[in-house]
């Protein structure tokens, strides 16, 4: 199909963008999930404002003791970043393996996050990391943790006209895997386990498992108290009831993600 008509501005900063979105413009970054979505026109804005080429919003680095990765930077960026990998390897893990190679060389981190699909990668990353997520809008700038952001299907804690600057991560966790289940190649997660050590232990993050991504804390809680990360897994399907659908029962979707988070946390070294 084709789109709704629009018109589109390119932005040169922040201020730029946000000066736009006040004005009801869609933010567009890799464009992956919006423009879908416009050829299907199950959205159907009047103004975008194109933010992938903001300088301030790409690139990656460590600022005392906490890994920065700004908004608009590319899923292969990510992959392939030697900091991402020595202090977030569960999201090094997770962005190499998103969609195929046009995905992550267009798509970009924040874009995915503000998405918030149910059976996206990112989320369950975020939450296994412990991110926090830093959203900017007319009046000012916010950090929100990653265990807030994420409120219901495709729907997120950022308020209308604000816009994903960088996404911060507590550093120094090396020790983190990301298992993914998925019906073919380049598919989304039927489910999918991120896991993550950090200064408090381990944080288990789960798609595909509800209408968000979830924290497995039942697993957390198992492997604070010494458990095996194969028994730990056991409790990953505590408290969750998938949807079903063509790709499985809900019960079949509980036993997988225990598979998958076991799997996650054998990759990881737990």
């Amino acid at each position: 199909m084709i789109p709704e008509a629009f018109t589109y501005e390119r932005a040169g900063s922040v201020a730029e963008a946000l000066e736009h979105m006040g004005r009801g413009a869609l933010p567009l970054a890799g464009g992956h999930s919006l423009v879908p979505a416009l050829k299907l026109r199950l959205s159907a804005p009047e103004a975008l404002v194109d933010i992938a080429r903001i300088p301030e919003l790409s690139g990656i680095r460590v600022e005392g003791g906490t890994l920065v990765i700004g908004a608009c930077t590319r899923h292969r960026v990510v992959a392939e970043s030697s900091e991402v990998a020595v202090n977030a390897a569960a999201l090094a893990a997770a962005a190499a393996g998103i969609g195929d190679q046009q995905v992550r060389n267009r798509g970009t981190i924040g874009g995915s996050l503000a998405q918030a699909d149910p059976h996206g990668d990112l989320p369950a990353v975020a939450l296994a990391l412990g991110a926090e997520i830093v959203a900017q809008g007319a009046s000012g700038t916010r950090t929100i943790a990653a265990d807030e952001f994420f409120v219901d299907y495709y729907t997120t804690a950022l308020a209308e006209g604000e816009l994903i600057t960088e996404i911060r991560i507590p550093g120094g966790q090396s020790n983190g895997a990301y298992a993914k289940f998925n019906r073919r190649a380049q598919d989304w997660a039927v489910i999918a386990a991120a896991v993550s050590k950090g200064s408090a232990g381990w944080r288990v993050g789960l798609c595909g498992a509800a209408a968000t991504a979830v924290r497995a804390t039942g697993v957390e809680a198992a492997l604070a108290s010494g458990a095996s990360a194969a028994d730990a897994a056991d409790a990953a399907g505590e408290g969750i009831n998938p949807e079903p659908g063509l790709d499985g029962s809900s019960e079949y979707k509980r036993h997988l993600a225990c598979v998958m988070v076991r799997r996650a946390l054998e990759a990881a070294g737990a």
